[in-house]
Protein backbone atom coordinates (compact mmCIF):
# COMPACT_ATOMS: atom_id res chain seq x y z
CA UNK A 1 0.00 0.00 0.00
CA UNK A 2 1.21 3.48 -0.86
CA UNK A 3 0.18 6.74 0.78
CA UNK A 4 -1.34 9.25 -1.62
CA UNK A 5 -1.71 12.92 -0.72
CA UNK A 6 -5.01 14.44 -1.81
CA UNK A 7 -5.36 18.22 -2.05
CA UNK A 8 -8.41 20.46 -2.25
CA UNK A 9 -7.46 23.50 -4.31
CA UNK A 10 -9.02 26.56 -5.90
CA UNK A 11 -8.92 24.67 -9.21
CA UNK A 12 -9.91 21.11 -8.41
CA UNK A 13 -8.57 18.04 -6.62
CA UNK A 14 -4.92 17.08 -7.00
CA UNK A 15 -3.48 13.67 -6.09
CA UNK A 16 0.21 13.31 -5.27
CA UNK A 17 2.64 10.49 -4.52
CA UNK A 18 6.00 10.55 -2.80
CA UNK A 19 8.99 9.98 -5.09
CA UNK A 20 12.48 10.02 -3.58
CA UNK A 21 11.24 11.98 -0.59
CA UNK A 22 9.34 14.60 -2.61
CA UNK A 23 5.63 14.83 -3.32
CA UNK A 24 4.79 14.79 -7.05
CA UNK A 25 1.47 15.46 -8.76
CA UNK A 26 0.02 12.38 -10.47
CA UNK A 27 -3.57 13.45 -11.06
CA UNK A 28 -5.68 16.61 -11.38
CA UNK A 29 -9.46 16.58 -11.72
CA UNK A 30 -12.56 18.71 -11.06
CA UNK A 31 -10.49 21.56 -12.46
CA UNK A 32 -13.51 23.82 -12.90
CA UNK A 33 -14.50 23.57 -9.23
CA UNK A 34 -13.34 25.54 -6.20
CA UNK A 35 -12.74 22.73 -3.74
CA UNK A 36 -12.96 23.70 -0.08
CA UNK A 37 -12.58 20.36 1.70
CA UNK A 38 -11.56 16.79 0.97
CA UNK A 39 -11.77 13.52 2.92
CA UNK A 40 -10.81 9.99 1.96
CA UNK A 41 -11.09 6.46 3.35
CA UNK A 42 -11.78 2.90 2.19
CA UNK A 43 -10.86 3.85 -1.38
CA UNK A 44 -13.42 6.66 -1.59
CA UNK A 45 -12.69 10.39 -1.94
CA UNK A 46 -15.27 13.06 -1.16
CA UNK A 47 -14.68 16.62 -2.33
CA UNK A 48 -16.67 19.54 -0.95
CA UNK A 49 -16.97 22.54 -3.24
CA UNK A 50 -18.76 25.86 -3.37
CA UNK A 51 -21.36 24.13 -5.56
CA UNK A 52 -21.87 20.77 -3.85
CA UNK A 53 -20.18 17.46 -3.03
CA UNK A 54 -18.52 15.01 -5.42
CA UNK A 55 -17.55 11.37 -4.88
CA UNK A 56 -14.77 9.39 -6.55
CA UNK A 57 -14.22 5.63 -6.20
CA UNK A 58 -11.13 5.49 -8.44
CA UNK A 59 -8.60 7.89 -6.89
CA UNK A 60 -10.01 10.96 -8.63
CA UNK A 61 -10.09 9.63 -12.19
CA UNK A 62 -13.87 10.08 -12.32
CA UNK A 63 -16.43 11.84 -10.16
CA UNK A 64 -20.15 11.73 -9.51
CA UNK A 65 -22.23 14.48 -7.92
CA UNK A 66 -23.33 13.44 -4.41
CA UNK A 67 -25.84 16.14 -3.51
CA UNK A 68 -29.17 14.41 -2.95
CA UNK A 69 -30.71 16.15 0.07
CA UNK A 70 -27.94 18.76 0.28
CA UNK A 71 -30.09 21.89 0.22
CA UNK A 72 -27.15 24.22 1.00
CA UNK A 73 -24.55 23.52 -1.71
CA UNK A 74 -21.68 25.73 -0.44
CA UNK A 75 -19.65 23.22 1.57
CA UNK A 76 -17.06 24.57 4.00
CA UNK A 77 -15.92 21.33 5.66
CA UNK A 78 -16.31 17.57 5.42
CA UNK A 79 -15.64 14.89 8.02
CA UNK A 80 -16.36 11.23 8.55
CA UNK A 81 -17.19 9.37 11.73
CA UNK A 82 -13.98 7.48 12.56
CA UNK A 83 -15.85 4.52 14.01
CA UNK A 84 -18.72 4.10 11.54
CA UNK A 85 -18.20 3.27 7.87
CA UNK A 86 -20.10 5.43 5.36
CA UNK A 87 -21.14 7.99 8.01
CA UNK A 88 -20.12 11.45 6.75
CA UNK A 89 -20.81 15.02 7.87
CA UNK A 90 -20.87 18.22 5.85
CA UNK A 91 -20.69 21.77 7.23
CA UNK A 92 -22.06 24.52 4.99
CA UNK A 93 -22.34 28.26 4.41
CA UNK A 94 -24.84 29.51 5.54
CA UNK A 95 -24.33 27.49 8.70
CA UNK A 96 -25.83 24.04 8.40
CA UNK A 97 -24.91 20.45 9.19
CA UNK A 98 -25.84 17.58 6.90
CA UNK A 99 -25.19 13.90 7.60
CA UNK A 100 -25.02 10.88 5.32
CA UNK A 101 -25.31 7.24 6.30
CA UNK A 102 -24.67 5.83 2.82
CA UNK A 103 -21.31 7.18 1.73
CA UNK A 104 -22.61 10.60 0.60
CA UNK A 105 -25.20 9.21 -1.80
CA UNK A 106 -27.94 10.97 0.19
CA UNK A 107 -27.86 13.65 2.89
CA UNK A 108 -30.15 14.69 5.75
CA UNK A 109 -30.22 18.22 7.13
CA UNK A 110 -29.93 18.61 10.90
CA UNK A 111 -32.85 21.02 11.22
CA UNK A 112 -31.96 22.00 14.77
CA UNK A 113 -28.83 23.73 13.45
CA UNK A 114 -30.92 25.89 11.12
CA UNK A 115 -33.18 26.73 14.09
CA UNK A 116 -30.17 27.83 16.15
CA UNK A 117 -28.79 29.85 13.22
CA UNK A 118 -32.01 31.80 12.94
CA UNK A 119 -32.52 32.16 16.69
CA UNK A 120 -29.07 33.60 17.40
CA UNK A 121 -28.41 35.48 14.16
CA UNK A 122 -25.13 33.84 13.15
CA UNK A 123 -23.19 35.88 10.61
CA UNK A 124 -19.97 36.25 8.63
CA UNK A 125 -18.00 39.49 8.33
CA UNK A 126 -16.92 38.70 4.75
CA UNK A 127 -20.12 37.18 3.35
CA UNK A 128 -23.84 38.00 3.31
CA UNK A 129 -24.57 34.45 4.45
CA UNK A 130 -25.62 33.56 8.00
CA UNK A 131 -22.44 32.03 9.36
CA UNK A 132 -20.80 28.73 8.41
CA UNK A 133 -19.81 25.40 9.92
CA UNK A 134 -16.10 25.00 9.31
CA UNK A 135 -14.94 22.20 11.57
CA UNK A 136 -15.87 18.87 13.18
CA UNK A 137 -14.31 16.67 15.84
CA UNK A 138 -15.68 13.22 16.67
CA UNK A 139 -14.78 10.60 19.28
CA UNK A 140 -17.17 7.76 20.03
CA UNK A 141 -20.67 9.04 20.71
CA UNK A 142 -19.48 12.63 21.20
CA UNK A 143 -19.12 15.06 18.30
CA UNK A 144 -18.33 18.77 18.16
CA UNK A 145 -18.77 21.41 15.46
CA UNK A 146 -17.25 24.88 15.01
CA UNK A 147 -19.55 27.68 13.87
CA UNK A 148 -18.13 30.93 12.49
CA UNK A 149 -19.42 33.37 13.72
CA UNK A 150 -21.71 31.84 16.28
CA UNK A 151 -20.81 29.07 18.69
CA UNK A 152 -19.51 25.63 19.49
CA UNK A 153 -22.00 22.81 18.99
CA UNK A 154 -22.02 19.39 20.63
CA UNK A 155 -23.72 16.11 19.77
CA UNK A 156 -24.16 13.22 22.20
CA UNK A 157 -25.31 10.75 19.54
CA UNK A 158 -22.31 10.77 17.22
CA UNK A 159 -23.47 13.66 15.05
CA UNK A 160 -27.12 12.75 14.48
CA UNK A 161 -28.49 15.73 16.48
CA UNK A 162 -26.88 18.93 17.74
CA UNK A 163 -27.20 21.54 20.48
CA UNK A 164 -25.22 24.44 21.87
CA UNK A 165 -22.30 23.42 24.03
CA UNK A 166 -23.13 24.54 27.56
CA UNK A 167 -20.14 26.86 27.56
CA UNK A 168 -21.20 28.59 24.32
CA UNK A 169 -23.58 31.55 24.47
CA UNK A 170 -24.81 31.08 20.90
CA UNK A 171 -24.89 34.72 19.86
CA UNK A 172 -22.05 36.22 17.75
CA UNK A 173 -21.27 38.85 20.39
CA UNK A 174 -17.47 38.35 20.79
CA UNK A 175 -17.71 39.05 24.53
CA UNK A 176 -17.70 35.72 26.35
CA UNK A 177 -18.18 35.67 30.09
CA UNK A 178 -15.77 33.69 32.26
CA UNK A 179 -16.01 30.00 31.45
CA UNK A 180 -17.49 30.60 27.99
CA UNK A 181 -15.90 30.29 24.58
CA UNK A 182 -15.54 33.18 22.11
CA UNK A 183 -18.32 33.03 19.52
CA UNK A 184 -16.09 33.15 16.42
CA UNK A 185 -15.10 29.47 16.39
CA UNK A 186 -12.83 28.54 13.47
CA UNK A 187 -12.09 24.87 14.12
CA UNK A 188 -12.40 22.31 16.89
CA UNK A 189 -10.40 19.26 17.97
CA UNK A 190 -10.95 16.49 20.51
CA UNK A 191 -8.06 14.57 22.04
CA UNK A 192 -8.19 10.82 21.28
CA UNK A 193 -7.61 10.07 24.96
CA UNK A 194 -10.84 11.65 26.19
CA UNK A 195 -14.04 12.85 24.56
CA UNK A 196 -14.21 15.58 27.23
CA UNK A 197 -10.84 17.13 26.29
CA UNK A 198 -11.62 19.56 23.47
CA UNK A 199 -9.80 22.58 22.02
CA UNK A 200 -10.95 25.42 19.76
CA UNK A 201 -9.07 28.18 17.91
CA UNK A 202 -11.24 31.30 17.67
CA UNK A 203 -11.19 34.92 16.60
CA UNK A 204 -10.67 35.86 20.25
CA UNK A 205 -7.93 33.47 21.33
CA UNK A 206 -7.35 29.76 21.82
CA UNK A 207 -9.67 27.90 24.20
CA UNK A 208 -9.68 24.50 25.87
CA UNK A 209 -12.26 22.52 27.80
CA UNK A 210 -11.76 19.52 30.07
CA UNK A 211 -15.47 18.80 30.54
CA UNK A 212 -16.82 18.39 27.04
CA UNK A 213 -17.50 22.07 26.35
CA UNK A 214 -19.43 22.81 29.54
CA UNK A 215 -16.77 25.29 30.62
CA UNK A 216 -13.83 26.77 28.72
CA UNK A 217 -10.47 28.21 29.66
CA UNK A 218 -8.53 30.75 27.59
CA UNK A 219 -5.16 29.11 26.87
CA UNK A 220 -3.72 31.78 24.53
CA UNK A 221 -5.04 35.32 24.87
CA UNK A 222 -4.74 38.28 22.51
CA UNK A 223 -4.49 36.26 19.33
CA UNK A 224 -6.56 35.30 16.30
CA UNK A 225 -6.21 31.64 15.35
CA UNK A 226 -7.76 29.06 13.05
CA UNK A 227 -5.75 25.86 13.43
CA UNK A 228 -4.44 23.52 16.14
CA UNK A 229 -2.82 20.09 16.14
CA UNK A 230 -3.10 17.80 19.17
CA UNK A 231 -0.39 15.28 19.99
CA UNK A 232 -2.27 11.96 20.32
CA UNK A 233 0.41 10.63 22.68
CA UNK A 234 0.53 13.68 24.97
CA UNK A 235 -2.50 15.91 25.66
CA UNK A 236 -0.22 18.67 26.98
CA UNK A 237 1.59 18.99 23.64
CA UNK A 238 -0.22 21.20 21.12
CA UNK A 239 0.84 23.07 17.99
CA UNK A 240 -1.03 26.30 17.23
CA UNK A 241 -1.11 28.77 14.33
CA UNK A 242 -1.70 32.14 16.04
CA UNK A 243 -1.70 35.58 14.44
CA UNK A 244 -2.12 39.13 15.68
CA UNK A 245 -5.27 39.59 13.60
CA UNK A 246 -6.93 38.30 10.45
CA UNK A 247 -4.02 37.13 8.25
CA UNK A 248 -1.68 39.48 10.14
CA UNK A 249 1.69 38.42 11.59
CA UNK A 250 1.00 34.69 11.46
CA UNK A 251 3.40 32.13 12.96
CA UNK A 252 3.57 28.62 14.45
CA UNK A 253 3.94 28.03 18.19
CA UNK A 254 3.71 25.05 20.50
CA UNK A 255 3.18 24.20 24.14
CA UNK A 256 4.34 21.18 26.16
CA UNK A 257 2.45 22.06 29.32
CA UNK A 258 -1.15 22.27 28.17
CA UNK A 259 -1.05 25.94 27.23
CA UNK A 260 0.60 27.40 30.32
CA UNK A 261 3.57 28.53 28.22
CA UNK A 262 4.07 28.89 24.46
CA UNK A 263 7.22 28.87 22.34
CA UNK A 264 7.93 29.55 18.67
CA UNK A 265 7.94 26.37 16.57
CA UNK A 266 8.64 28.09 13.26
CA UNK A 267 12.13 26.83 12.44
CA UNK A 268 12.83 27.08 8.72
CA UNK A 269 10.31 29.89 8.24
CA UNK A 270 10.66 33.64 7.92
CA UNK A 271 8.07 34.73 10.45
CA UNK A 272 5.94 36.52 11.28
CA UNK A 273 4.09 36.30 7.97
CA UNK A 274 2.85 39.82 7.37
CA UNK A 275 -0.27 38.92 5.38
CA UNK A 276 -1.13 35.26 6.08
CA UNK A 277 -1.37 32.59 8.78
CA UNK A 278 -2.03 28.88 9.32
CA UNK A 279 -5.46 27.83 8.10
CA UNK A 280 -5.33 24.09 8.90
CA UNK A 281 -2.98 21.45 10.30
CA UNK A 282 -3.11 17.85 9.10
CA UNK A 283 -1.11 14.85 10.31
CA UNK A 284 -0.09 12.40 7.58
CA UNK A 285 1.03 8.88 8.49
CA UNK A 286 2.71 7.69 5.34
CA UNK A 287 5.50 5.69 3.82
CA UNK A 288 7.91 8.55 4.55
CA UNK A 289 7.04 8.52 8.25
CA UNK A 290 4.75 10.80 10.23
CA UNK A 291 4.52 14.35 8.90
CA UNK A 292 2.64 17.41 10.04
CA UNK A 293 1.31 19.56 7.21
CA UNK A 294 0.24 23.19 7.55
CA UNK A 295 -2.10 24.77 5.02
CA UNK A 296 -1.61 28.54 4.99
CA UNK A 297 -4.28 31.14 4.27
CA UNK A 298 -2.45 32.20 1.10
CA UNK A 299 -2.72 28.66 -0.28
CA UNK A 300 0.84 27.51 0.47
CA UNK A 301 1.54 24.09 1.99
CA UNK A 302 4.25 23.43 4.58
CA UNK A 303 5.61 20.11 5.81
CA UNK A 304 7.65 18.99 8.81
CA UNK A 305 8.62 15.75 10.47
CA UNK A 306 6.96 15.47 13.85
CA UNK A 307 10.09 14.71 15.82
CA UNK A 308 11.28 18.30 15.65
CA UNK A 309 9.35 20.99 13.82
CA UNK A 310 11.54 22.17 10.94
CA UNK A 311 9.28 23.45 8.17
CA UNK A 312 9.66 23.61 4.41
CA UNK A 313 7.26 24.51 1.64
CA UNK A 314 6.13 21.68 -0.64
CA UNK A 315 4.19 21.57 -3.92
CA UNK A 316 4.71 25.29 -4.49
CA UNK A 317 3.72 25.02 -8.16
CA UNK A 318 0.13 24.00 -7.45
CA UNK A 319 -2.97 26.22 -7.32
CA UNK A 320 -3.83 27.65 -3.87
CA UNK A 321 -4.52 24.79 -1.46
CA UNK A 322 -7.47 24.84 0.97
CA UNK A 323 -7.31 21.40 2.59
CA UNK A 324 -5.34 18.16 2.53
CA UNK A 325 -5.84 14.51 3.44
CA UNK A 326 -4.24 11.15 2.64
CA UNK A 327 -5.37 7.75 1.41
CA UNK A 328 -3.74 4.35 1.36
CA UNK A 329 -3.96 3.16 -2.24
CA UNK A 330 -2.60 0.27 -4.29
CA UNK A 331 -1.89 2.23 -7.50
Amino acid sequence: METKLILATSAGVIVCRSEEGEWREIGHSLKDRQVTSVIAREGVILAGTTSGIYRSDDLGHSWQAANTGLSLPHVRWLAYHPGISDFELAGTEPAGIFISRDGARTWRACSEVEDLRQKYGWRLPYSPEAGCVRGFAILGRRAYAAVEDGCALVSEDGGETWELAQGSRGAPDHYPADGFIHSDVHSIAVHPGSQDLVFAPTGGGFFGSADGGKTWRLLYANCYCRAVWLDPANPDHLVLGPADGVDRNGRIEETHDGGETWHLASHGLEIPWEHHMVERFQQIDGTEGIQLLAVLSNGELLSSDLGWLDWRQILAELPPIAAVTSLQATE
